[in-house]
């Protein structure tokens, strides 16, 4: 019997064709999946947690208004991180390693270490160097690869492409692991629709980082906005209809980045859960923030989150921001919330532009 692919906005593949060939491509690899969970508790809610058998360790989770996009969405994640090498990230990795021909990438190239300790000329270029580096304090032993830790060997700098002009600039690993973890990863069916995953987690990040930490109030989105997305306001009522009031907001800052933010209450404990998600496309944006906010969660899992606070220093603090990038658990300011809202929702979504 003949089945319609289901093809979705940015996706360059049907969701059947992207899990068949991602799945073949694990397996191959050696990897075997499984699917350990699975959950949808509201209507157009789809999550779901996928592990290696022989090693629960690797594992991601993936969201969707769909069950296959879900699965299509933690496949492309558990492909995104053995490409990037993200689950083994935390571990060192012994000495054969670090004396092989290479320890990350075959590209990889490796900086000796200078007598006065500066930073080994052809590591990142100027604009980097003066953005890491302003007080000229940095040293090269302090970009030891912490994986390896071989100092006899330098750093290790890999290979990125400037988008300016396509010039090869050679970035520390040790910077790529200290200071964006996964953030900016991405999978796609394509170059560039992986290029639109990577840079929009790079806004929502920067952007919600920004919200929170200098306790922005957004605008929230608009009814008749909201209304062109029945799907997503289907999930919302369901939400509602169980006691958690839904609050959606813009968080573009004027038009400028593709993200939005959406926040549940828990009345039940005074607490709340702020969501952020980024794409191009406000609808899918939209979804992908509403996903979010229930990604490995029941109804029974929404009462462990934190109150808003009065507190705008508490919640600017880096030990508030930091969990916030981790699992959104920080704490946010009640000046999110407030009617006279720092920018106006603008007329024209960046999709549009």
């Amino acid at each position: 019997m003949y089945r319609t692919p289901t093809c979705l906005p940015g996706i360059h593949a049907a969701l059947e064709d992207s899990i068949a060939r991602v799945q073949q491509k694990i397996l191959d690899l050696g990897f075997h999946i499984e699917e350990a969970s699975w959950l949808n508790p509201v209507p157009n809610v789809w999550s779901v947690h996928i592990r290696d058998k022989e090693c629960a360790l690797c594992f991601t989770n993936g969201k969707g208004a769909t069950k296959k996009a879900a699965l299509a969405s933690a496949l492309g994640e558990y492909f995104e991180r053995l490409s990037t090498n993200y689950f083994f990230a935390d571990f060192w990795l012994g000495e054969t390693v670090a004396n092989g021909p290479f320890v990350h990438y075959p590209n990889e190239k490796w900086f000796p270490l200078t007598e006065n300790d500066d930073v080994p000329e052809g590591l990142l270029d100027a604009r980097l160097r003066a953005f890491y580096d302003p007080e000229n304090e940095l040293t090269g032993s302090q970009l030891i690869d912490l994986q390896s830790g071989n100092e006899a060997r330098g750093v290790c700098g890999l290979p990125f492409t400037r988008q300016s002009d396509n010039q090869t600039v050679y970035i520390p690993m040790n910077i790529i692991g200290n200071l964006y973890v996964s953030n900016g990863m991405s999978a796609g069916n394509t170059r560039n629709e992986a290029r639109v995953q990577g840079l929009s987690e790079v806004f929502e990040r920067y952007v919600k980082n920004r919200i929170i930490a200098e306790s922005i109030s957004l605008p929230e989105i608009p009814t008749e906005v909201m209304a062109r997305y029945p799907a997503v306001m289907e999930s919302i009522a369901t939400l509602e209809a169980e006691g958690f009031p839904i609050f959606a907001y813009d968080g573009s800052l004027g038009g400028k980045y593709p993200v939005i933010c959406v926040v549940l209450f828990n009345p039940g404990n005074g607490t709340c859960f702020a969501s952020f998600g980024a794409h191009p496309d406000f609808g899918v944006a939209l979804e992908r923030t509403v996903t979010e906010l229930l990604q490995g969660r029941g109804l029974k899992d929404l009462d462990v989150f934190t109150p808003p606070t009065f507190d705008d220093e508490e919640v600017a603090e880096h030990t508030n921001l930091e969990p916030h990038f981790i699992d959104s658990s920080g704490v946010i300011s009640w000046a999110l919330f407030l009617d006279d809202a720092d920018y106006p929702f603008p007329a024209v979504s960046v999709s549009q532009r």
